[in-house]
Formats: C-alpha cells, structure tokens, sequence
C-alpha cells in the first residue's frame, strides 16, 4: 500500500512537472491581480464616499473588512489543503474573487459593495498561501526556490504595479473600473484548475471550533489595530484565549501547538515577518513622503516605486537560481542586511533628496524579494510534508497581522509628529524601522544557531515528535 502511494506520488508529481512552466505562469499572473488589488483599492476611496455620500469612517469599512477577511483565508484554506484537494481550493479560490469583484464593480448600493468586497477577499487571501502549498507538494526541491522567488516577485510587481495602474484607472475610467482588473481571476481559473493534479484524501475532521476563535481573535485585534475601540481588544483577546484552549483539547486542532512550541520554525517565521514589517510600513510611507514632503504627483510617485518592484521581478530567475544551487542560508543572512541598509537609507537620504528614494527602495524590494523566496521555501524543508500546509497559513496570517499593525502604529506615530518638520517626522519612524530590521537580522542569526544545532533531520524529527 505505502508502495503504491509512493507510486501515486511520483506520477502526480511528474504530471505537474510536464506543465510546470504554465502553472507558474498562471499562478504568477493570478498573485500579481490578486496584489495589485489590495494596493490599489486605496486610491478609490475618496471617489467611494463622493459616489455613495457616506463618511470616510464608513469608507473605511471596506479596507477593514477585506484586510479581516483576507487574514482569516489565508490561514485557513491553509489549513483545508491538508484535507481537500487544491484543485477545488483553487476553483473556490479564484472564482469566488473574480465574480465577487464583478458584482462590486455593478453594485449601486455601498453595503453590496461591501459583502462583495469581503467575498472577493476570502479568495483572494488563499492565492498566495495556496500557491505555496502547491509548490511545495509537488516541484523537488532542486527547482523550489526558483519557482518560490517567482510567487515573492509577483508579490513586489503586484505592489508596485497598483499604485500605478490604479492611479491610472481611477482618475481616467472611474472607481468601478478597478474590480474589472479582478475580475480577469474568472478568466484564468478554468485553464489553471485544469491543470492542477488530481488529489485524493482520507476524510478528516476539521477544526471549526478552532477557526472560529482564532477568526474572532484575529479579527478582534485588526478591528482595534483600525479603531482604537476596547470592545473588539476585549473580543480578540478573548478569541485567542479560546483558540489557545481549543487547540490543546482536540485531537485535529486548526493549528498544530507543535508549531508554536517550534523554535526553529518561529525564528524562521519572525525573519519574514519582520522584514515584511518594514516593507509594507516603507510602502505606506512612501507614497506620503513623495506626496506631502517633497509636494510630488501621484503619477510621479507611482513611478518612484515602480522600478524596484520591476528590478525584484527581474531578478526573480537569478534569485531562485541561488536559492536551488547554494540554499537558503546565505540569503537568510544577506537579506535581512539589505533591509537594514535600505531603511537607514532612507532615514539619511530618502526624507532629503527624492531621486535617492529610487535607488534605496530597489534595494529594499529585492531584499524583500530575497527573503520572501528563502522563508518560505525553508519553511517546506525544515517542517515535514504533514505541517506545510498549517506551517505556510500560520506564516501568511502572522505576516498580514504584521501589516495591519504596521500601518496603525506608523500612521499614529506620524500624526503625533505633527509639529515636527515633515522630513524630520518620516526620518523618525525610518529609524524606528531601523530597529525592527535589527530584531529580523538577530532572528535570523538565532535561525541559523538553531538549524546547526539540530540539523534538518533533527529539526524535521523534533517537529515529527511534538505533532
């Protein structure tokens, strides 16, 4: 029997290597829409309350809840891929984004916009963290970090081309536009879908208990992130208490606690996150800096971001080359410098000449790109097969809570500076970036400590031991 699942193994896994080329690219162009989405929509939002003559406070609901949504489907279609085949997760996945953005895209009333905006969400948030799980299931190791750095490239072109292309589409086409852009998810899901080995699991029971409260908790704490109200802290508190109940008394928890008693695995996990951190901060502040200090146009600045999302896309080949040739180590230790660099750069430069802030976010954007590929292909190798898939969405949802927390503390930090001189406010939070980059470089350091202590099998053994 083990024999002839092996057997099945191998045919699955040769079937997806004869069509590897096409399933990049698809899922490359299904990532790039997916993030082009999320950082464009807030362009739109000053046409949203003129069109709907609604506050920015209700406005604003509809990056909230699509940031709530997004979390908590990243994490648990995750989860679902260790029990249902991908190719319907990706079928539930893509279609549920491409028609929930075209009911958006026609809907005349704010509330539909607003379902629709957190439907279009729940497929969204799996793309990426199914995109993972998929490659790690099935392309060997000797070609995995090539095509991770694939997906971490279209995550930096998805970044860089919304602003862009959003900008565009809003001030020429109109707010509605933006969801036809989405909307072409419909397009690709058929041809991708098809191609996606056919998958056969044992019926397990999943932990709906266990997403529920880690739901209520994560989007408790995002809820208080974006309003500062105690009632949703009192919920998200409460939600992670239960879920971290819940997952010590159930025999199939939502979330292995082998994971977060994983050393090895969080101080991974923190290098990422970490250096996520300050990405996605630099991308909030940028913008305004280019904008508020420097008086720029939002084409202009657009523009100013756009080759270093070009250049980490670029070197996406090269990136994996590395990663699939010498490991995840050298890059593990290189890229977390280059973040340091980029932010201390910016803090000495970027707030005082606007052509540096093209160089020094280059810089920044493939190390990002460096280290999005290396983390998240190390997560595959030291975790066994069982683990990935819980291993990659508790990554993803760390990550994104780490935005969303991100842009409250910097947007509040910058207002409380309101006396200061801009360029003097921005260099201020770029050092305090700066510390943050230190924490992802010392993680990184730890990581390393810890893999030559254990080694891969031992790591791989331990974390076999404690599921």
């Amino acid at each position: 029997m083990a024999g002839q699942q092996r057997k099945l193994n191998t045919l699955d896994s040769e079937s997806l290597l004869q069509r590897e080329g096409v399933i990049i690219l698809l899922l490359g162009i299904s990532v790039v829409l997916v993030i082009m989405n999320t950082a464009m929509f807030n362009l739109a939002l000053n046409d949203l309350g003129h069109y709907f003559n609604l506050p920015p406070s209700t406005v604003a609901l509809t990056v909230t809840g699509y940031s709530i949504a997004f979390a908590i489907s990243s994490i648990t279609f995750s989860r679902l891929s260790d029990f249902v085949p991908l190719r319907r997760l990706f079928a539930i996945s893509l279609v549920s984004a491409g028609a929930a953005s075209l009911v958006a895209m026609l809907s005349t009333q704010f509330w539909l916009l607003l379902a629709a905006r957190i439907v279009q969400a729940l497929g969204a948030g799996a793309a990426i963290s199914l995109s993972i799980v998929l490659l790690t299931r099935y392309v060997p190791l000797a070609r995995r970090g090539k095509t991770m750095s694939v997906i971490m490239s279209s995550v930096s072109l998805g970044l860089g081309l919304g602003p862009v292309v959003g900008g565009f589409v809003v001030q020429y086409m109109g707010w509605k536009y933006l969801f036809a852009i989405t909307a072409l998810l419909l397009c690709i899901a058929p041809f991708l879908v098809r191609q996606i080995p056919k998958e056969k699991f044992e019926k397990r029971p999943f932990d709906v208990p266990g997403a529920i409260t880690l739901s209520a908790g994560t989007a408790g704490l995002l809820l208080f992130l974006t309003s500062f109200n105690p009632l949703p802290l009192l919920i998200g508190i409460a939600g992670l208490a239960a879920f971290a109940w819940r997952i010590r008394k159930t025999a199939h928890p939502f979330v292995l606690p082998s994971l977060l008693a994983n050393k090895t695995y969080l101080a991974l996990s923190f290098v990422g996150v970490l250096s996520y951190l300050c990405s996605f901060s630099t991308l909030f502040l940028l913008p305004q800096m280019l904008l508020k200090h420097f008086g720029l146009s939002a084409s202009h600045a657009g523009f100013i971001i756009f080759p270093g999302a070009i250049l980490s896309m670029l070197l996406s080949r090269a990136i994996g080359s590395i990663i699939d040739k010498y490991g995840n180590g050298g890059i593990l230790r290189l890229a977390p410098f280059m973040i340091l660099t980029s932010v201390i750069l910016f803090a000495l430069l970027g707030t005082r000449f606007w052509i540096a802030d093209i160089a020094v976010y280059m810089l920044m954007n493939v190390g990002f790109a460096m280290i999005g590929s290396s983390v998240s292909n190390e997560i595959s190798r030291i975790l066994p097969k069982s683990q990935i898939g819980s291993g990659t969405g508790l990554y993803q949802l760390m990550q994104f809570f780490a935005g969303a927390f991100s842009i409250a503390v910097v947007s509040s930090a910058l207002e409380l500076q309101h006396n200061l001189p801009l360029g003097q406010a921005f260099a201020n939070l770029f050092w305090g970036l700066a510390g943050v980059a230190i924490l992802a470089n010392l993680c990184a350091v730890l990581y390393s400590r810890l893999k030559n202590k254990f080694g891969l099998a031992g790591t791989l053994a331990n974390a076999e031991r404690s599921e």
